[in-house]
């Protein structure tokens, strides 16, 4: 369907992320859901991958509650309807052990899906029963090394020592990163620069940076993007819903692309240039038809052109 994932992280990839069907949809809709997605990735004029995420709830203690089924399920059948590259978020957190992460990761590779965004606990203050972030990389990465496959984690631009964190998190396996929903540039632009003198200073090479992009349509699509944990400052939200919901949406490709070119054109004064590119986010299930305008206009963007496959 297009370039090999590894190659197009290292030339301004442009990813995917849409909302699988819940836990507990029917098979028709769910069926239905599948079709509506495969019929816009098929349209598309440039993806470099698609991003399932595991949508989990927590309790006050932490426990977790799965709004998805298993996104390995629906990945595979993304992956037989499209072709297309695919990646599989995984929250460690709340494995019961490494080891039964470990045994999670030999079971995916044997699904065909080989490339992974692992994903932390939402409080730092809770002891989840599954491995660290980091101690979940070092488990998975020699797995997906012999499938030639990449490994990823969060960046969260806004969060105080977080360049310090993505290098300590290449030393443990990560391969890429994919952001927290920005909708201002100046933390992204903080971070990216911190991250690349540290890699510099380091020795290492900065593993690449999806930012992730969103499209909202109205005030509760402000408020949800907040409960995720993404940062949308109120002047931000002025600008796309602007008391008219029937256009925020396509104010939100315009902001979207505003962060983009900042943050692009923000090239660290010192140490080795940060390889970046798009990871944009359908928020909910009404969304597709925005997100997938959003796509096509990062694409545009980024060169629309379908690379071979390598």
């Amino acid at each position: 369907m297009g370039r090999a994932f590894g190659t197009a992280l290292r030339d301004r990839p442009l990813v995917f992320e849409p909302v699988p069907p819940g836990a507990r949809a029917s098979p028709a809709r769910s069926e239905a859901h599948l079709r509506e997605l495969v019929d816009l990735v098929q349209g598309l004029p440039r993806i470099d991958a698609v991003n399932i995420p595991e949508l989990v709830d927590e309790n006050h203690d932490g426990r977790p509650y799965y709004r998805s089924g298993d996104p390995r399920r629906f990945a595979r059948e993304l992956v037989d309807r499209t072709g297309a590259e695919i990646i599989v978020n995984k929250v460690v957190a709340h494995m019961a052990s490494g080891r039964a992460l470990e045994t999670w990761a030999r079971e995916t590779i044997d699904r065909g899906i080989r490339h992974l965004v692992l994903v932390g606990g939402s409080s730092r203050y809770i002891p989840y029963p599954g491995p660290s972030v980091a101690e979940a990389n070092r488990v998975c990465r020699p797995i997906l090394d012999g499938a030639n496959g990449h490994l990823g984690n969060i960046a969260i631009p806004q969060r105080t020592g977080e360049p310090h964190r993505m290098v300590l998190k290449i030393r443990s396996g990560a391969t890429f990163f994919t952001t927290q929903i920005v909708f201002d540039a100046e933390a992204a632009v903080r971070m990216v620069r911190e991250y690349g003198r540290l890699c510099g200073e380091s020795g290492i090479d900065p593993a690449p940076v999806l930012l992730s992009v969103a499209p909202i349509a109205d005030d509760g699509d402000a408020q949800f993007v907040r409960w995720l944990g993404a940062d949308i400052s109120d002047a931000a939200e002025r600008a796309i819903l602007n008391g008219d919901d029937a256009g925020a949406g396509a104010r939100s490709i315009d902001r979207a692309l505003s962060v983009w070119r900042t943050v692009r054109d923000a090239t660290p004064p010192t140490g080795p240039r940060v390889p970046l590119g798009l990871n944009v986010e359908q928020i909910s299930q009404r969304h597709l038809g925005i997100a997938g305008e959003m796509v096509r206009a990062f694409a545009k963007e980024l060169g629309s052109t379908r690379p071979t496959a390598a």
